[in-house]
C-alpha cells in the first residue's frame, strides 16, 4: 500500500497539501489507551457505510417499514451481517466512546487548554446516543415501538414545555408514520451532519494542541 500510495502521491500530490496534518506528536508515554478514540472514529466510518447500505433497501413508511427490514434480514445477499455491523457497531461506538472519555478523565486531558476539546467530546457522546435512540425505532416492530413510546414520555414530564417537547419529538400526540419519518430523517441526515461538524472541530484541536501526555 505504501509503494502505491507513493506512486499515486507522485502524480496528485496528495501529501504535500497535508503534510502538517498528518505528522502528529507522539507522547512520550503510549499505551493503547491511546487508540481509543481512533477505535471510535473507525466504528463512526463503518456505521456511516453500513448505513448507506441499508438505506437502498429500508422504506421509511408506516407500512413497509418493517417488511422492508425483513426483506433486507433474509432477502438481500449478504443484507443480514450488514444489518448485524450496524448494529454491533452503534453498540461498540458507544462504547468506545465512554472508554475514550474515561481516559481523557483520568489523564485529566480536559485541563485548560483543552476544555474545549472535553466540551466538543460531550457534544459527541450526545450526538451518538440520540442517533442510536433514533434508530432504535426504524426496525419498526413491537419492541422499537413501546420502547420509543415509554422513552418519549419522559420527556412529557417537563415542567411547562413537557407537552410541547413530547409533539416536537413525535411530531403529533401519538407515535406513527409521521414519527417514523422525522426519526429517519435525523439518523440518516441531521444527526450525522451534525457528527461530522463536531468531529471536525475534535480533530482540528487534537492537531492544534497535540496529545495530552497523561498526568
Amino acid at each position: 500500500m505504501g509503494r502505491l500510495f507513493d506512486w499515486v502521491d507522485r502524480r496528485f500530490s496528495l501529501s504535500t497539501p497535508h503534510k502538517n496534518f498528518l505528522q502528529r506528536g507522539i507522547p512520550a508515554r503510549l499505551s493503547y489507551l491511546y487508540c481509543l478514540g481512533g477505535i471510535a472514529f473507525t466504528l463512526v466510518i463503518l456505521l456511516v457505510l453500513t448505513g448507506m447500505m441499508l438505506s437502498i433497501y429500508y422504506v421509511p413508511s408506516e407500512a413497509e417499514a418493517f417488511q422492508s427490514v425483513l426483506r433486507i434480514t433474509r432477502e438481500v445477499r449478504l443484507g443480514a451481517l450488514i444489518r448485524g455491523l450496524h448494529k454491533w457497531s452503534a453498540n461498540l461506538l458507544i462504547l468506545f466512546i465512554l472508554l475514550h472519555t474515561l481516559r481523557v478523565f483520568l489523564h485529566k486531558a480536559y485541563r485548560p487548554p483543552r476544555e474545549l476539546n472535553w466540551i466538543a467530546g460531550a457534544f459527541t457522546l450526545v450526538l451518538t446516543l440520540s442517533s442510536g435512540f433514533t434508530g432504535y425505532l426504524l426496525p419498526w416492530n413491537q419492541k422499537a415501538y413501546w420502547a420509543t413510546v415509554v422513552s418519549t414520555n419522559m420527556v412529557s414530564t417537563v415542567p411547562l414545555i413537557g407537552r410541547h417537547l413530547l409533539y416536537l419529538v413525535r411530531g403529533g400526540p401519538e407515535i406513527d408514520g409521521t414519527t417514523l419519518v422525522r426519526f429517519y430523517s435525523l439518523h440518516v441526515l441531521w444527526l450525522p451532519l451534525a457528527m461530522g461538524l463536531v468531529l471536525w472541530a475534535h480533530f482540528h484541536m487534537v492537531k492544534r494542541q497535540g496529545i495530552s501526555g497523561g498526568l
